[in-house]
């Protein structure tokens, strides 16, 4: 009697969850013309969405057709999500520009050696780019979130980008990291032979700092240039450990 009474519950649960879920997708269904509808009225309003089709089943938005840039691929997506009773967004938008990868690395490389040049964390950002199929891959480490946000949005508003897979560390915050970049960068650009290095704020010794420990990145002019910068690193007190990753010019380097 108890197994009958069980196996009456289960199938009793089953048909009551079974419900539920139908009536939540009859629900979300229901308001799937109107999504599509103010979606389509979205995407004609600008002239950079004109080539965007949406399409939604049961809330769930799929939006397919092409923009010219990666970024507009995004606000593609964030416009769709924005739409009442929208449950979800399936961005399948494509790129339309298109450049050789090996272009599209110099492009970048070039746009993200002068991004944020002047301001007081150039130096103490390192990034480094990859580039397959016109999908972007940066790494590296920045001094903080605006680093970080600079470099992205530079590189998504690239044409001929195609994705973009985010692999940047934002240094952790530390009073300690903070004193230690200053006085790390006071000794590298004071010494005589290295201080031309700071005339071009595009191409300076990068110095990262995390958790006490520093690393230099870049590229100098000679080998002896790189040995008096991880002397006068390691002479700084205080840090933990230093790992020159300096690149003489000629060697590969992919870094900025």
């Amino acid at each position: 009697m108890k197994n009958v009474f069980r196996i009456f519950a289960s199938l009793l649960m089953a048909g009551v969850l079974s419900g539920s879920l139908l009536a939540q997708t009859t629900s979300a269904a229901r308001y799937d013309s109107q999504i599509e509808q103010k979606i389509t009225q979205q995407m004609q309003e600008k002239k950079e969405f004109r080539n965007v089709q949406s399409k939604v089943e049961d809330g769930i938005v799929t939006l397919t057709g092409t923009v010219d840039l990666y970024q507009q691929k995004l606000d593609a997506g964030k416009r769709a999500r924005k739409v009442q009773n929208a449950q979800g967004v399936r961005n399948l938008i494509e790129v339309a520009s298109t450049l050789p990868d090996q272009e599209l690395q110099q492009k970048l490389s070039k746009k993200l050696e002068y991004d944020r040049t002047g301001y007081y964390d150039s130096a103490f950002n390192y990034l480094n780019l990859a580039v397959h199929n016109g999908v972007v891959t940066v790494g590296g480490e920045t001094y903080s979130d605006v680093g970080r946000d600079s470099a992205l949005a530079a590189i998504q508003r690239m044409p001929g980008v195609k994705d973009v897979i985010d692999e940047i560390k934002v240094s952790p915050a530390s009073i300690f990291d903070d004193d230690l970049r200053v006085r790390t960068a006071r000794v590298i650009y004071r010494d005589p032979v290295l201080s031309r290095y700071a005339i071009d704020p595009a191409r300076p010794i990068r110095i990262i700092v995390d958790n006490g420990n520093i690393s230099l990145y870049g590229t100098v002019e000679s080998v002896m240039d790189k040995q008096i910068a991880g002397i006068r690193a390691s002479s700084v007190p205080g840090a933990f450990s230093v790992q020159n990753k300096l690149t003489v010019e000629g060697q590969v380097n992919t870094g900025m």
